[in-house]
């Protein structure tokens, strides 16, 4: 029974606007900007129905749950209960101060929470100060500790969790083991909505399905963040093909969009047309290919780059064959393969370790095309679900293990941003977007085998 968690940060508040740190302070509330984007997460929200609403206390965030509460359809069975495991990183000697302060009078601690969040030092709260608090790694223990409650209360059941960027994060990277050292590598922007999936308790499989989904508030892409400006890369998978549709392996084999596939990727071009988009680089096989050039008929002066690392990966003798056929001819390999994809070797195929070194020899050659040129600008990048997955492993840090924690939906978005400086890890600022796909939130592609 799949446990689904809809995560969502409050509205923006008088101290975004201002720039200035709120932590575990109470004085920011929602400006009238905020309250009209918690009215509309609310009507994205509204066709769901959830068993349980949990909320920070801290008034922006529970402001925000109450205008998404009134604004469902079904009101959740369980009243909304609040908990100060929601609460915001407790940042004691910063709290109420602007960032440009903080940059001037404590610029190690400044440069640390840019580049080395982990290692942020701070007077422990509630003490003389005379102990030493690392603000980002007991925020990952709060975060952890709220999993632990809630996953078990709530088995099988949908829940909405409302809160703040910071813990938000944390909530983000415990669940897929995101180390504290990354804190800064996720992004969720106010009233931005993410999706997870759990299989079962905390430390068990988990998906994210979707990451800081900000279509709904009239912005189709996350914004870049303040003052970290350097290229974009927008991650695409392919439209769907008929060997998606009937969850056949495909690895090698050229199939060629099928026709829902192709208007996938029209719907992925009407969602990107606006989007200045500046470089282009696919896989060379049929489906990706194809989706880019639907994405490109809206951007007629980008040339599109092909990339033969890029390629999906080799199933070997599994290409061709449904998941049944491969049960049968290879027992106890596919379950292998769903549980710890990176203990498989592909009959005749490649494994995950060869499908990594490829395709991150490409990014990193795709990255570093870009920021050799004097404006980096957005780069579009189409190619597969494996592909994909390693790209967004690699760019947090994460190994193969980790393959199964994102979902690649067809015809979906990602976007990644790289700050101008090399010093500064790449955030994942959105991840499977698919509202361009289907009339609500949620990812309702084809689930395919890879």
């Amino acid at each position: 029974m799949t446990t689904r968690i809809i995560l969502v940060r409050h509205g923006e508040s008088s101290f975004n606007v201002e720039r200035r740190v709120q932590g575990h302070g109470d004085k920011s509330t929602l400006t009238e900007a905020g309250q009209r984007s918690a009215d509309q997460v609310g009507v994205a929200l509204s066709a769901l129905s959830f068993d349980a609403v949990y909320s920070s206390p801290l008034r922006r965030a529970k402001d925000t749950a109450d205008r998404i509460l009134s604004r469902l359809k079904t009101p959740p069975v369980a009243l909304l209960q609040t908990t100060d495991k929601l609460k915001e990183i407790n940042l004691t000697d910063w709290e109420g101060k602007l960032f440009s302060e903080i940059a001037e009078q404590d610029p190690e601690g400044y440069r640390n929470w840019q580049r080395r969040p982990h290692k942020l030092k701070m007077a422990a709260p509630d003490t003389d100060g005379a102990t030493d608090y690392y603000p980002v790694p007991a925020l990952f223990e709060q975060a952890e500790a709220f999993w632990r409650e809630l996953l078990p209360r709530h088995e099988g059941q949908t829940v909405l969790v409302v809160a703040h960027s910071g813990i938000n994060r944390a909530l983000i990277s415990t669940a897929i083991g995101l180390p504290s050292d990354r804190y800064q590598s996720v992004h969720q922007s106010n009233c931005g909505i993410s999706v997870l999936n759990f299989a079962g308790g905390f430390g068990d499989a988990v998906q994210i399905e979707s990451l800081n989904l900000t279509a709904h508030l009239g912005e189709p892409l996350p914004k870049p963040k303040s003052g970290q400006q350097g290229a974009r890369f927008l991650l695409v998978r392919h439209g769907e093909t008929d060997w998606n549709r009937q969850k056949r392996f495909q690895g090698h084999i050229d199939v060629p969009l099928n026709e829902n596939g192709r208007a996938q990727s029209q719907r992925a071009a009407a969602f990107l047309k606006a989007i200045p988009i500046h470089h282009a680089v696919s896989s060379p096989m049929l489906r990706p290919k194809e989706t880019a050039e639907v994405i490109l008929q809206h951007h007629p002066d980008v040339s599109l780059e092909l990339e033969a690392n890029l390629k999906e990966i080799s199933h070997g003798l599994w290409e061709g064959k449904l998941e049944a056929e491969i049960e049968a001819g290879y027992p106890g390999t596919l379950h292998q393969w769903q549980r710890s994809p990176e203990t498989v070797q592909m009959p005749e195929g490649e494994n995950l370790q060869q499908v990594w070194e490829r395709t991150i020899a490409a990014w990193d050659q795709i990255v570093q095309t870009a920021a050799s040129r004097p404006e980096p600008g957005t780069t579009l990048v189409v190619a597969h679900d494996a592909v994909n997955k390693a790209i967004l492993c690699y760019v947090l840090g994460l190994g193969p293990e980790h393959f199964w924690n994102f979902k690649q939906g067809n015809g979906a978005v990602s976007v990644i941003d790289y700050a101008a400086t090399t010093d500064i890890q790449p955030v994942l600022m959105a991840m499977n977007i698919t509202v361009h796909l289907s009339d609500g939130i949620l990812d309702q592609t084809a689930a395919g085998a890879l």
